[in-house]
């Protein structure tokens, strides 16, 4: 099937660009920062180990977004009325088995970053990265698509939150801290925000195609609400962190990026549609500057610690 004419012609490299979502990166390699400035703080980092966390988690992120790409359009979810970015399956860019084959290539490559990180810090991290990978496929793939069932906020939060913090930290301390397990949690509620606008961009869509969305199931207004309070929950769990661990106030530098989470509030409760392509980019960068914000807190922590 070719792209209608409505569509612009691109090539096949610019189309596998496209299909990896390149704009999706940033929060996946958000949780892979926090994770390194605790191994930082707590004289665990490792730099190999490190940079192999963070090219498996932007490889492991890659192939879900195919994944969701081929697999949504399957089983027809992404069509003509699609409101979310062009997809390289649906516009027919790229065939089903093209995008199958791609999709198994990038895991394989992610796989390869665990085998490297087992073996510098234990076979934990082969199943972390196999339940990851399965999780991926499984978001709308599979006999059971758990993002058409309305798990797809409990299974990011546990992926890109416990597992990617959790997981990038035990890969060079060969254990897991206190402060990683707390510091999982802000960066996952984030990341969850973004499935939510997603979500609730796709509201309508996701309805006619039988995608029971938490959005889905509860209504826009009950989603909206999600994304509040997923929100606040995420900014005001740092002072339970600065409680439990003592001197780490200074990742209270992350509330710097109030002013932009109070603007994708104002976006998401006013926006519908396409509007919100614009506010779920916004919340990407959000959870990146967090992040940022974050582990310079705990850096600054380690040399001054309050």
């Amino acid at each position: 099937m070719k792209p209608e004419n409505t569509v612009p012609a691109i090539s096949k490299t610019q189309a596998w660009i496209l299909a990896s979502r390149p704009k999706t990166l940033p929060a996946a390699a958000s949780p892979v920062l926090i994770a390194c400035a605790v191994a930082f703080v707590e004289h665990k980092f490792e730099p190999l180990a490190a940079l192999a966390a963070l090219l498996g988690a932007l490889l492991l992120q890659i192939g879900a977004n195919i994944a969701n790409d081929v697999f949504d359009f399957q089983l027809g979810t992404d069509n003509q009325h699609r409101l979310g970015p062009l997809r390289m399956t649906q516009a027919g860019y790229l065939t089903p088995t093209e995008m199958k084959t791609g999709m198994v290539v990038v895991f394989i490559l992610a796989a390869m970053c665990g085998v490297y990180m087992a073996l510098v810090s234990g076979w934990w991290i082969i199943i972390i990265g196999a339940l990851a990978i399965l999780a991926a496929v499984a978001y709308t793939g599979g006999p059971f698509p758990y993002g058409y069932k309305g798990l797809g906020e409990l299974f990011v939060f546990i992926f890109f939150g416990f597992a990617a913090v959790c997981g990038t930290y035990y890969a060079q301390a060969k254990s897991v801290s206190l402060l990683a397990i707390l510091s999982s949690v802000p960066v996952g509620l984030l990341i969850v925000c973004i499935l939510v606008v997603n979500n609730l961009r796709d509201l309508n869509g996701d309805k006619s195609s039988g995608k029971r969305t938490l959005a889905v199931r509860f209504g826009a207004t009950w989603a909206k609400q999600e994304f509040i309070a997923l929100l606040a929950l995420a900014y005001l769990f740092v002072f339970l962190i600065t409680f439990v661990h003592l001197g780490t106030v200074w990742i209270l530098l992350c509330w710097l990026s109030l002013p932009l989470a109070l603007q994708l509030v104002k976006s998401v409760l006013n926006e519908q549609g396409k509007a919100l392509n614009l506010t779920l980019a916004g919340v990407g960068k959000l959870t990146l500057i967090f992040s940022i914000l974050y582990s310079i807190g705990l850096i600054i922590s380690r040399y001054f610690p309050i």
